[in-house]
């Protein structure tokens, strides 16, 4: 197994560049599923879920072809399945984005039932129950999600409980073809739907208002066509980095991706005493007083976002003052709280609120990722804690960072990954 070491104390600063965004490539790819024929994707990131979602696309019938480290080919021309299977639904739960746009082409889809997960049940009745406002019925049968439209989709309101974005792709996808226009209100309004959406207009389907609580899609007939598509920067892997210079307080610059898609993120740094500059494309974030305590509550867009709530709560570990977290999307997203706590912080979860008590300084420890942000955000603690830091369960990290040792390096971090075996770290 790998692991990531750190030694802390070292200056961490410069500029690094950030990919295409995990959470807009995986349905863009699942989009292309509507569109037969070669569709060409690029700035898309080199990470472990984009290879499981094209696992997802082969076993459909689709042939995915890499161009290079940031590019692919995808031809869903032979797509002739309907079927994802348990081992691949498990590894990643984005694979469900698949059920709209197959039920769009084929009128049937067969996905596995995603079950729990790390940081929560994130359950899939929203979408379901959005799908069957727009005629498609539902038998779920030994772990397995069967769903057909007998009589074709038909355009309807749908009201979601919650802005989910995963059941607003879902929606979105599912109604390209819908009879009548599909409206879909308290919608999902993430940078990364709007992108989503300019995928399926370009593909010749009819959606507008991305971006808004009100989402409408007019349907059209026949297929929609393949297109070439640039995958929209990554605001988490930006908001990152800039969390390091928040935390290191030395300028980190982060280019590839839109500030204003950080809007609440970079106001709350400032509010933390950072100081923040903003560029086309390109974002600057450094410190040069004490960390000032400020209160988040996670919400989904434009409100702060939950997959920026563990880096930032490892900020404000050392800040001067007491700082209240509040976690409103994922009910189990504080468990990397308790491994920042053994490098010496002071955090105390009371249900959905962590009570950050700042502290001067944290230790180096054998710690464990326990998901994706939680492990980037130990990282980020060894690079100041005192002495060496190892991270295990690496491969959470591996789900949505593209060489993240290599770009710490490249701000100058004393940071390795390496091998050990299994037992070995078994130990930590």
């Amino acid at each position: 197994m790998d692991v990531i070491r750190i030694e802390g104390g070292h200056p961490v600063t410069g500029e690094v560049s950030v990919e295409g965004a995990k959470n807009s490539a995986l349905k863009l790819m699942a989009a292309t599923i509507l569109a037969p024929g070669v569709s060409t994707l690029t700035n898309v990131p080199n990470i472990s879920d984009v290879h499981v979602m094209g696992k997802v696309l082969k076993r459909l019938g689709a042939s995915v072809e890499v161009l290079g480290p940031h590019s692919m080919n995808i031809d869903t021309s032979d797509v002739d399945k309907w079927e994802t299977p348990y081992e691949l639904v498990a590894k990643m739960r984005a694979s469900t984005a698949v059920l709209g746009p197959l039920v769009a082409r084929f009128g049937h889809a067969v996905v596995a039932m995603p079950g729990g997960c790390q940081i929560g049940a994130r359950k899939i009745d929203m979408h379901i129950l959005g799908l069957e406002a727009l005629g498609v019925k539902f038998d779920i049968d030994h772990g397995y999600i069967h769903a057909s439209a007998p009589d074709g989709i038909k355009g309807a309101m749908v009201t979601l409980d919650f802005a989910s974005v995963g059941a607003t792709e879902n929606l979105m996808m599912a109604s390209v073809h819908a009879e009548g226009v599909t409206t879909i209100d308290n919608a999902a309004r993430e940078p990364e739907i709007v992108d989503l959406a300019n995928l399926l207009n370009e593909m010749g389907a009819k959606v507008s208002g991305a971006g808004t609580p009100v989402i409408e899609v007019e349907g059209v007939p026949g297929d929609l066509h393949p297109v070439a598509h640039e995958v929209v920067g990554d605001r988490i892997e930006a908001g990152t980095f800039l969390a390091i210079g928040a935390l290191t307080g030395a300028p980190v610059r982060v280019n590839g991706f839109e500030p204003r898609h950080l809007g609440l993120v970079l106001k709350k740094f400032e509010q933390m005493g950072c100081t923040v500059e903003r560029g086309v494309r390109t974002c600057q974030v450094s410190r040069s007083g004490p960390i000032r305590p400020v209160d988040i509550q996670t919400l989904p867009f434009p409100g702060f976002p939950t997959d920026m709530q563990a880096q930032t709560m490892c900020v404000l570990a050392m800040a001067a003052g007491e700082s209240i977290v509040t976690e409103n999307v994922f009910e189990n997203r504080f468990m990397f709280a308790s491994e920042l706590d053994r490098m010496g912080a002071d955090i105390t979860i009371e249900g959905h609120h962590a009570l950050v008590h700042g502290v001067s300084s944290l230790s180096g420890a054998p710690v464990k990722a326990p998901d994706l942000r939680g492990g980037a955000s130990l990282v980020m603690a060894g690079l100041v804690a005192e002495g060496f830091t190892t991270v295990s369960n690496v491969y959470h990290i591996d789900r949505g960072y593209e060489g993240y040792v290599d770009k710490l390096v490249s701000l100058g971090a004393h940071i390795e990954r390496h091998s050990v075996p299994d037992d070995e770290e078994d130990q930590d």
